[in-house]
């Protein structure tokens, strides 16, 4: 239900949406949403959620407070990178680790890292 909207006033828009072939409906039950990006994710516990079908188009709409949660996600660095890098900034091999981890393994942004 669309807040400050009384029950005639949705039964009238109701109406109006479907003469133009748009059809509404709450989803129940849904417990949680859950929108990702590359480094995070929005979560939203306990949505309202709708879905708004317009001539074969689904919309959805999801209202409630969400919160952010950064992913932290582990780099795999192969031996060759570490050696490489090592190699290019003439550096140990923990130091090139270091670096490689610091920078989510870009092999180049880590070798220019330990050049400074």
């Amino acid at each position: 239900m669309i807040p400050g909207m009384n029950k005639k006033q949705m039964k009238q828009m109701e109406r109006q949406m479907k003469k133009m072939g748009m059809k509404m409906e709450e989803l129940e039950g849904a417990r949680e949403v859950i929108i990702r990006f590359d480094e995070k994710e929005l979560v939203i516990d306990n949505p309202s959620v709708s879905l708004m079908n317009v001539m074969g188009q689904e919309t959805y709409q999801i209202e409630g407070q969400a919160r952010e949660v950064e992913l932290e996600y582990e780099v795999e660095i192969p031996d060759e990178d570490i050696e490489m890098v090592a190699n290019s900034a003439n550096v140990s091999q923990d130091e090139a680790r270091a670096a490689l981890e610091e920078c989510k393994g870009d092999l180049a942004e880590a070798i220019m890292k330990l050049n400074q």
